[in-house]
């Protein structure tokens, strides 16, 4: 035990006093310890004192200990409970369990098993505390007052989660990546009835479509040839919760056939399995795509696209919120500095200007990147200034001849908006050595729409660069 805590308080009901001095000399040197002889006794201490565990003794004169039992955890359901008993009664034993007791000994007591039981029992009970604790904290974190954005469009973004938070009602969001469509997914959960229930996310793009199915609906041993044991999929992991699928568009169609199920049904067959598992999911979908142009294509269904469109949620993308873009910025830096425990630093005027004017392809999560950097180059300095934020600076400039370039009329708008997307991939493939995963990731896109903006422009590989892409991680 940590001797610099404070001693955990343990409180014994049992009406022979013989076992109270006996439970007391073997549990003193650990716990500080109070005693009642009969049962209103020990539940005025308990009242009084608020101990962390008791040990309760099943038979008691004027009650019964199970009555006991069920009055102390009605009025503290984590304090936990050791029954004591002189009897070997199988019955009492289930009795008490059920009943909420967290573990039972008889009399006459072994003193190790005894020390066992109730150390035991203090321990879950401070892991339980640390739990919710925890939980409490990502709670907090996912509050409404902790989305920022000043901007209308985030405003009202922020009105929509708070009256569609507590429902399970399917939302949809939608906008480019990287404007933080998780960020909404978890407030959404974790500002519901389910908050205390699993989060789970799964990115559909970032799986091959040979393992996209086991991930969602799991499989049986031997149902294929990597088979080698069962494996819960997403769907039942996320039961009574919320399961988040980003980037939904980029589902083939026999995938969509069978979310469309699970969405219809609420329950679905595991992989080489026969036996129907009915889950209690509400679905939040995420997507960068246009749905609706997809639908029109015949690349995603129209009956699917229905079910999870109940609710529309869309994310404006930065470069149309710039009031929000100070904001977002001095909140990264305050992160970081909190993290890293460094003297207060803050932004100068030239620097935010410039982050003003920078487009964002990248959106919230580029400028997490850039601040993330600017943090990193600004070491002793008392203020982040131009200097610090070179991959910004150098675009600026870039921006500041293709602008006067078509101003005079020397390049078309189209040419322009293209030529400053590819130095920005470029640039984004240069620092990750052209592994396009990595880049999409800088860039806060999936790796499929780089991939398609890398053949709209001709951006290719050059022959010394990396010329291996990592497989995608996938838990067994």
């Amino acid at each position: 035990m940590d001797n610099s805590a404070p001693k955990k308080r343990v409180l014994l009901i049992d009406d022979e006093a013989r076992v109270r001095t006996s439970l007391k000399m073997v549990l003193e040197p650990s716990y500080d310890i109070s005693q009642a002889a009969d049962a209103q006794e020990g539940l005025e201490v308990f009242r009084k004192e608020g101990p962390d565990l008791v040990l309760l003794d099943v038979i008691l004169p004027g009650t019964d200990g199970l009555a006991v039992l069920q009055t102390l955890r009605s009025e503290s359901k984590m304090t936990p409970v050791i029954m004591l008993t002189g009897t070997k009664s199988v019955k009492t034993a289930v009795d008490a369990m059920k009943l909420g007791a967290a573990d039972y000994l008889s009399k006459p007591f072994d003193v190790e098993e005894l020390r066992i039981v109730v150390d035991r029992a203090l321990n879950s009970l401070e892991l339980e505390r640390e739990v919710k604790q925890l939980r409490a904290q990502v709670v907090q974190r996912y509050a409404f007052h902790n989305l920022i954005g000043k901007s209308q469009g985030m405003q009202e973004i922020y009105a929509k989660i708070e009256q569609v938070s507590d429902s399970r009602t399917t939302v949809l969001v939608t906008g480019e990546s990287g404007t933080g469509k998780e960020l909404v997914a978890k407030a959404l959960h974790y500002n519901s009835s389910r908050r205390e229930r699993p989060f789970v996310a799964l990115n559909c793009a970032a799986l091959p479509e040979t393992l996209i199915e086991s991930e969602l609906f799991g499989h049986e041993k031997g149902s294929f040839t990597d088979a080698t044991a069962r494996r819960v999929g997403q769907f039942e992991l996320a039961n009574t919760g919320t399961l988040f699928l980003d980037e939904i568009g980029d589902l083939s169609p026999v995938t969509q056939a069978k979310l469309l199920r699970v969405f219809q049904e609420r329950e679905f067959t595991r992989i080489g399995g026969v036996q129907s598992i009915k889950v209690d999911v509400r679905i939040v979908a995420a997507t960068n795509q246009n749905l609706d142009e997809l639908v029109r294509k015949g690349q995603f269904r129209e009956d699917l696209y229905y079910r999870i469109n109940v609710i529309a949620l869309y994310l404006p993308p930065l470069r149309e919120r710039g009031e929000d873009i100070a904001l977002l910025a001095k909140h990264f830096l305050a992160k970081r500095v909190e993290e890293e425990r460094r003297p207060h630093i803050e932004f100068g005027k030239d620097a935010l200007e410039l982050l003003t004017r920078y487009p964002w392809p990248g959106n919230v999560r580029e400028l997490e990147n850039i601040v993330e950097q600017a943090f990193i180059w600004s070491q002793n300095a008392a203020q982040i200034t131009p200097e610090h934020l070179p991959t910004i600076l150098k675009s600026d400039s870039r921006s500041s001849s293709l602008r006067d370039d078509t101003l005079a009329g020397r390049m078309s708008l189209e040419k322009a908006v293209m030529e400053f997307e590819r130095e920005i991939i470029l640039d984004a493939l240069k620092r990750t050595n052209y592994v396009q995963t990595h880049a999409a990731n800088l860039l806060g896109i999936s790796r499929r729409m780089l991939k398609y903006r890398m053949d709209t422009l001709g951006i290719g590989r050059p022959d010394n660069a990396a010329s291996q892409e990592p497989e995608p991680a996938v838990q067994e």
